[in-house]
This record gives structure tokens, sequence and C-alpha cells, in this order.
């Protein structure tokens, strides 16, 4: 859409004519930690076996699967 090496039309003019910001344009993501990823595996794992489980039922699950460590025993 946008081509860096336009022969006519720097960057900051493309961005302009597609009411982009230039910030926007030049924005790439971090990604996700590695304990974000973790965290989401565990609670999409819990929620196939628990659907039911609301938002603070869910957040005692991950604290009791915490403080049991990785190995699951306590």
């Amino acid at each position: 859409m946008i081509e860096r090496d336009h022969p006519t039309l720097s960057v900051g003019r493309q961005c302009r004519l597609l009411s982009l910001s230039r910030s926007s344009f030049y924005y790439r993501p971090a990604g996700e930690t590695e304990l974000n990823l973790d965290l989401m595996r565990l609670i999409d794992e819990q929620f196939l076996e628990t659907r039911f489980y609301g938002v603070r039922q869910m957040a005692r699950h991950l604290r009791s699967s915490r403080d049991r460590g990785p190995s699951g025993a306590a």
C-alpha cells in the first residue's frame, strides 16, 4: 500500500493521503512474553475443561496452579 522508495511521493505524503499517521506506518508490535503465552495456554486448557468458570474461579485456579509448581505437586 505504501511504497518506501516511491520516486515522487515521500512516505509522509503517502501516509497523509491515506489518513494514516506516520508512526502507525513504522510501528512494529513487540509480541507476547513467554509468561503471557504460558498463562494463555493454562487458561485455554482449563476453559476447555470448565467452561462455567468465571473470572474469580479462573484466577483462583491459576493461583493454585502456580502454588503447586511446574510439576503440579504441592
